[in-house]
């Protein structure tokens, strides 16, 4: 298992399969669509089925450990079971989508091997739904959902960015995942720094405060030092109400990366772009290693190349200066 200087391991990694996406998500970083008319063959600047496959095979030689396919939205393409199907059976499969095609594929999708799914969903009203995702939907995404819980993937993780067009949809949406067995919560904080909004930003902490007050049980987790706080169905928490053996609990848990050091510090994760770049962090492009025309030795060298490079993004790589201020650290500047 490689390691960087900050000792932190890379246990697992995330590849984007396509740019493309049907939805036009306002807070997305993605600039355009690209071509949408639904799961087809790789395009001509995404990575082939084999390309995928081959990187995979070297990423196990490292006791990679866990794989999560994304986008844009990876079930645009028309090989993702293959993908699946092909992936060392050492690795734990996950996939984030907006649950549009899971309906009529998500049990191939299961029996391929996926594991874990992440759908997004910003919102449990067709109309504040459409105004998010610029999409019509709503319904499409409710019976994706249903699918995947059907095809026997449990949990099924809710994925919600919240920023100041859904943060008043939070507490209904933290119901939504007690009262309905096999759903989890995901709370993503908004990166204004990737939207150029800034405006749109909501203080986190304000709620985590709120999700405290409402949780019966706060357990840690370690993978980026996250929280996760279980709320039983009627919102009430466990030191005021006597809960029955029966009542249902919701899992939820808030995604904060944003000028948190800590949640960098326990990051243990590369990334691969739909275009066959290794990088070492979100944030950064400054970082892309071509894994060339995807030998394995080339690959494996790159794979050392990232790991050995990679930088806790706040905290060492974004650094605060006398006002408090987050600005790039003078060792990085010319890398």
């Amino acid at each position: 298992m490689l390691a960087d200087e900050f000792g932190r391991e890379v246990t697992g990694v995330r590849i984007s399969l396509t740019d493309r996406c049907n939805f036009d998500c306002i807070y997305c970083h993605n600039e355009g669509l690209g071509d949408t008319r639904g799961p087809m063959d790789p395009q001509d600047d995404e990575m082939e089925t084999d390309d995928v496959v081959r990187f995979l095979e070297v990423a196990e030689e490292f006791d990679i450990n866990a794989v999560k396919f994304t986008g844009g939205e990876p079930m645009l393409r028309q090989d993702l079971e293959e993908i699946i199907e092909r992936t060392p059976d050492s690795m734990e499969v996950s996939l984030t989508t907006n649950g549009t095609f899971l309906p009529g594929r998500a049990e191939d999708l299961v029996e391929a091997g996926l594991d874990r799914v992440n759908v997004s969903q910003d919102a449990l009203d067709p109309e504040a739904f459409a105004a998010v995702t610029k999409s019509g939907a709503y319904d499409k995404v409710i019976e994706g959902v249903e699918a995947a819980l059907a095809a026997g993937l449990d949990p099924v993780k809710l994925n919600m960015v919240v920023f100041e067009h859904t943060a008043g949809y939070v507490p209904k949406m933290v119901d939504h995942v007690a009262e309905n067995e096999g759903l989890q919560l995901q709370l993503i904080e908004y990166m204004p720094e990737l939207t150029g909004k800034p405006e749109w930003n909501v203080d986190i902490e304000r709620v985590h405060d709120w999700l405290a007050e409402q949780a019966d049980e706060i357990e840690h987790r370690e993978m980026h030092d996250r929280k996760r706080y279980w709320i039983s169905a009627d919102g009430s928490s466990g030191e005021s109400v006597s809960e029955p053996s029966n009542e249902r609990r919701g899992m939820v848990e808030i995604v904060d990366p944003v000028e948190n050091p800590t949640f960098c510090a326990n990051c243990h994760r590369v990334r691969v772009t739909h275009q066959g770049y290794l990088k070492g962090c979100l944030n950064r492009n400054d970082d892309l290693r071509p894994m060339g025309e995807m030998t394995k030795p080339e690959i494996r060298e790159a794979f050392r190349e990232v790991v050995a490079n990679r930088v806790p993004y706040y905290g060492e790589y974004m650094v605060r200066n006398g006002n408090g201020e987050w600005e790039l650290n003078e060792e990085y500047i010319g890398v």
